[in-house]
């Protein structure tokens, strides 16, 4: 009996200790180990669970401030969908995801058994803590109205501020126009009109009207952002916008910035080159006011020569700047060189030919402005020679154009160059044809009369005749007159032509030939009745037997 109760304690005890032993067990696999200090994620104010491990680098603290933050962000989106909170299962963790691309938290299994629960449990649970907070949040502090009404007013604001800003520059626009006569006066250059005062006043109103467009548009634009911002649906597009001008305006300003040192090196060339073609216009100038005299080179070289020089100084200074340029170097920069280059010369080769055209006749110097010439058929004054053509004014007041090759590659007559005070003048002439039934004397004294009565010509040296051929039936008389006024020579010649008539009436000697015939006995004479004495009368017609 004692033994078998001795058995029977024996069996008690030991499962005692077993029973203790599994409870001592089982009790250090509730608890976590070690203890660990809970963040809590407390959005508004009460707290919503708490956050106990670290994920790598990143805290628990910092962890749970995150969370705290993107439940913010959820409770102040206006347009929040509760049914698209869900849970998502991945590889390692359970996701608490809103429409499946913003993650809200993570829950890994060291965060199930630091509160001694599954992963799959606290992720359900904590979806269903936030779900209930935002809701209750939005339903009794929502931030929608709040949000309409700061829109509603800041939409107000900036209507108030176009108005008032389209006011300010119609009121300007109203005062410029009002003093037009004062602000509008015109832009001449050196005695050229370059713009008229209504010219002036419509491009500049045109350009007022343009700034004040630009001005209006900014406003709105740069307070789009302001709009965008109330909304965290469309906050995102505040960056963007502001991007989109601070992008380029920053690029601007930096390559401006970047640009100042070759910007003074140009300037400080084109100081250097205006300079150095003031010089040299001063010394051309005092040769064209032959003040400089060298010989060989005639004054009226003196602008053309530097012209010529200038240009050169100018293409010189632009080989030496288009370095310093900005995307002087750049493919897009050498190709529009290149198609530009092209295109010069193709399209440019009969202007260059009147270009170098011009500057042999320059050089040449077989005519003057004002001088009357003959190139071809066209004859009158020179009112203008440029580096591709020349102008001439026929007697008639026709304004002709010939291209410099055309008039290289003629045959020109210069009819003023012999019409200075040193010279005689220009010999002009004209020929009459008479029988030889009058005396040559008789006409010589009637052809230099008529020349002496003409106007525009020069009485020293005296005019004189010349007998130019014998013909069968006349002898060709040639009266020659000096004059120095060549661009007179339509009036000299008519007034010449009509006091020959009359000398040669007043001396009875009729001008029949070359192509005059007629039976004399008989026929009254050519010579009009007033140059005729009272008792003339015409001859009888008679017929002699030998």
């Amino acid at each position: 009996m004692k033994k078998k109760l001795l058995c029977f304690l024996t069996f008690f005890i030991v499962l005692f200790f077993q029973f203790a032993f599994a409870q001592i067990e089982n009790s250090q696999i509730s608890k976590p180990q070690p203890k660990l200090k809970g963040n809590p994620v407390a959005p508004f104010k009460d707290t919503l669970f708490y956050v106990y491990n670290k994920v790598g680098s990143f805290s628990a603290e910092n962890r749970a401030k995150a969370i705290t933050e993107k439940i913010r962000k959820l409770y102040e989106d206006s347009f929040f969908e509760k049914d698209s909170i869900s849970v998502a299962p991945s590889d390692i963790s359970q996701d608490i995801v809103y429409k499946n691309d913003f993650v809200i938290m993570s829950i890994l299994e060291v965060d199930a058994k630091a509160e001694n629960q599954t992963a799959g449990f606290i992720a359900k649970r904590n979806l269903q803590r936030i779900k209930r907070a935002i809701i209750y949040q939005n339903e009794n502090y929502s931030m929608l109205p709040k949000r309409l009404g700061y829109t509603a007013l800041l939409i107000l604001i900036i209507g108030i501020v176009v108005y008032f800003a389209s006011k300010i520059f119609n009121r300007i626009r109203f005062h410029l126009l009002k003093n037009s006569d004062k602000y509008f006066k015109g832009f001449n250059y050196n005695n050229i009109n370059i713009l008229s005062p209504q010219k002036q006043q419509f491009l500049l109103m045109r350009l007022y009207s343009f700034i004040k467009g630009i001005t209006l548009i900014l406003i709105v634009y740069l307070s789009l952002p302001l709009l965008f911002s109330i909304f965290p649906a469309t906050e995102a597009y505040t960056t963007t916008l502001l991007r989109w001008i601070l992008s380029p305006a920053k690029l601007a300003v930096m390559g401006f910035v970047g640009f100042l040192p070759s910007l003074v090196t140009i300037i400080v060339i084109i100081i250097i080159f205006k300079y150095t073609v003031k010089i040299i216009r001063f010394f051309f100038d005092e040769i064209k006011k032959e003040n400089i005299k060298i010989d060989g080179f005639y004054s009226d070289w003196a602008m053309p020569t530097f012209n010529i020089i200038r240009f050169l100084l100018l293409a010189f200074m632009v080989v030496i700047i288009f370095p310093y340029l900005p995307g002087s170097d750049s493919t897009i920069f050498k190709g529009v060189s290149v198609f530009v280059g092209i295109l010069f010369s193709l399209g440019s080769s009969n202007a260059i030919a009147n270009m170098v055209a011009g500057l042999v006749i320059t050089y040449m110097r077989p005519f003057k402005i004002g001088d009357f010439i003959k190139i071809g058929d066209v004859s009158g004054e020179v009112i203008e020679k440029t580096a591709l053509v020349t102008r001439i004014r026929t007697p008639k007041f026709e304004d002709i154009t010939i291209p410099n090759a055309t008039v290289l590659s003629s045959t020109s007559t210069n009819y003023s160059s012999n019409t200075k005070e040193v010279n005689n003048g220009l010999l002009i002439h004209t020929t009459v044809s008479i029988g030889y039934d009058v005396s040559w004397k008789s006409i010589h004294k009637a052809l230099i009369e008529a020349a002496l009565n003409t106007d525009m010509v020069e009485k020293t040296p005296l005019p004189f005749v010349l007998q130019t051929s014998l013909d069968d039936f006349y002898v060709s008389y040639q009266i020659n007159v000096y004059t120095k006024q060549p661009t007179k020579q339509p009036l000299i010649y008519s007034s010449l032509h009509q006091n020959i008539q009359d000398s040669f009436n007043a001396a009875g000697i009729e001008i029949m030939s070359p192509h005059y015939n007629a039976v004399r006995d008989g026929n009254t004479t050519t010579i009009p009745e007033n140059y005729l004495k009272e008792d003339y009368e015409a001859p009888s017609f008679n017929i002699k037997k030998k």
